[in-house]
């Protein structure tokens, strides 16, 4: 099996928590966010793994509980192409990378794992991690053919009446083949209303080559949810006291 490496993306402020820790070091059941996210990396098999930190970044060090993770800093906040590419030292050039957030505590290493197997199965280059939702506003779309093949990654804002219909949605997790990863990182531009690199841009440059980009799709949304406020931060804790009761009670 290939070297798998994970990027996880902690850098945000995270203003909607209203709160001055960073957003990725708020705790469920005494544990911070992205050290699930670490957790469910490890449990997929990811074997290096590094957390692109930003905001208040000595407290983040300070608060993830695995000591083997490596950090690199993104002093500006220029997008998820951007943190991405702060980590390029540390991808190397072979095998394969995962890129999560920090900020999605509820995304499991069986889930991971499911996607990993389908990435190698399928032999594609990358895969984005999507999930089918009933109301899909605001989010990322996942754009296929008649015959169900991937076709692209729209924006909610840049998508066309057509592309909006889709309930696909992209999560921002990904899967890639490590040396494509790099090659369109230093591709990418600045082109959007935000004047950021967006990850995605990749899958248009790495499809443009002639590569193979999918997506798996979960049938519900509930492992990809991110915490951007503290109602969102209730809500992911009552899944996992749900999970871990009915862990518990699947041990007896």
């Amino acid at each position: 099996m290939e070297e798998l490496k994970a990027v996880i993306l902690a850098a945000g402020k995270g203003t909607r928590m209203k709160s001055d820790l960073p957003k990725v070091v708020h705790t469920i059941e005494g544990k911070c966010l992205v050290d699930y996210v670490v957790d469910a990396a490890i449990g997929a098999g990811a074997e290096d793994i590094c957390l692109v930190v930003g905001y208040k970044y000595e407290i983040v060090r300070e608060s993830v509980r695995h000591q083997e993770v490596r950090f690199v800093l993104q002093e500006q906040q220029l997008g998820t192409g951007h943190a991405v590419r702060c980590a390029k030292d540390f991808l190397g050039d072979e095998g394969q990378t995962m890129i999560l957030f920090g900020d999605a505590p509820l995304i499991t290493a069986e889930t991971l794992l499911r996607l990993k197997e389908y990435h190698v199965k399928n032999n594609n280059t990358v895969t984005v991690l999507s999930a089918m939702v009933e109301d899909p506003t605001g989010y990322g779309r996942i754009i296929r053919d008649a015959e169900g093949n991937f076709v692209k990654s729209v924006e909610h804002k840049d998508a066309s009446e057509e592309e909006l219909k889709s309930h696909e949605i992209n999560s921002g997790m990904y899967i890639f083949d490590t040396r494509e990863l790099k090659e369109a990182l230093e591709k990418i531009q600045p082109n959007n209303a935000q004047g950021e690199y967006y990850l995605p841009d990749t899958l248009t440059i790495i499809r443009e080559k002639g590569k193979k980009v999918d997506a798996f799709a979960l049938e519900d949304d509930e492992d990809i949810t991110g915490v951007n406020d503290q109602e969102q931060l209730a809500a992911a804790a009552a899944v996992i006291r749900r999970r871990n009761a009915q862990r518990s009670t699947s041990c007896f």
